[in-house]
């Protein structure tokens, strides 16, 4: 899969994701390890791909209610 194919259909890597939300990739990686985030598609070499709408979205969605002092289970069940 190239990368102009991943970008016209919106698949980033976990860095891109990163650098678009202003968000580290541990807490991305974290996130998806508690449920938060979804993992579109992985690639042959093992690169975790995200859908950019839906992941930013998310992310977004996810500081607005992490300002409130909520924990990660009371933001997964508000986002599910």
């Amino acid at each position: 899969m190239t990368k102009r194919f991943r970008l016209e259909n919106g698949l980033l890597k976990i860095g891109e994701i990163a650098r678009e939300s202003g968000v580290r990739q541990s807490t991305i990686r974290h996130y998806t390890e508690v449920g938060l985030l979804s993992i579109a598609e992985t690639m042959e070499s093992g690169y975790r791909l995200y859908d950019r709408n839906e992941t930013l979205r998310r992310i977004g969605l996810i500081k607005e209610i992490s300002t409130s002092r909520q924990s990660l289970n009371q933001i997964k069940t508000a986002l599910a």
